[in-house]
């Protein structure tokens, strides 16, 4: 069965009512409930040692979900480099909301991985650009969150391998919520909605999404990697 790791930084949650109101045992508890019934799946969170990421935690593991938000610089570059070696081993990753800031994905990305936002709490629409892509499998045209934080462009990204969503928000501004990378032999994917004071883990079509990414993020087989000099 693939194992999956979901990891949080777990401080919003314990440091403001209004997210421990919507999240009381946490974003990952969340996210990990909605995948149990078809994964194996571990928590990990920031305050663990190594962070819940210790080696033996990542060669057992065969996709990272990654969510943060207030404190991505604490995270400790040698744990960024462990995972960034698994993800080029093979390890999938799924980046969610504020993740695309994260020390993991920036260095996965090269990139400063910006954009725009603004609270407001109003209607978004996810399209789906790509209805053929395994990770939209089971879903209508559009996924439609009634409260959601806007994130708009540019996203400074490099182009998507391939694009699954596009984001269209109430106040106009358009985004692409749903990108597809490779690095090494690993799958990476960003999924934009998870706003820490919003239920969005708790939409069925998310969490259909991130059943699926799971799926098509988990390692494949393939040749193996061979660096070097060739005698």
């Amino acid at each position: 069965m693939t194992s999956v790791t979901v990891w949080n930084e777990y401080r919003h949650e314990r440091e403001d009512d209004d997210v421990a109101a919507v999240y009381p045992d946490g974003i990952h508890a969340a996210i990990a409930d909605c995948l149990s019934s078809d994964f194996e799946v571990r928590t990990a969170t920031l305050e663990e040692p190594e962070h819940g990421l210790a080696e033996e935690v990542l060669a057992s593991t065969d996709v990272l979900t990654w969510w943060g938000h207030l404190a991505h610089d604490a995270v400790a570059d040698e744990v960024v480099d462990r995972v960034q070696e698994h993800v080029l081993e093979g390890m999938g990753l799924i980046v969610l909301h504020s993740g695309h800031f994260s020390k993991i994905f920036k260095r996965l990305m090269g990139t400063t991985c910006n954009l725009q936002w603004r609270e407001d709490d109003r209607t978004e629409r996810l399209w789906i650009v790509d209805p053929g892509h395994p990770i939209v499998e089971g879903l209508d045209e559009c996924i439609e969150l009634p409260e959601t934080e806007m994130y708009g462009e540019p996203f400074d990204v490099p182009e998507p391998d391939r694009l699954v969503f596009t984001s269209w928000f109430e106040g106009g501004e358009v985004f692409r919520s749903g990108c597809c990378y490779r690095r090494g032999n690993g799958r990476i994917f960003y999924f934009r909605p998870g706003h820490e004071t919003i239920p969005i883990y708790e939409n069925e079509d998310v969490q259909q999404v991130l059943t699926n990414a799971v799926r098509w993020a988990s390692p494949t087989d393939g040749s193996p990697r061979t660096f070097g000099n060739r005698p």
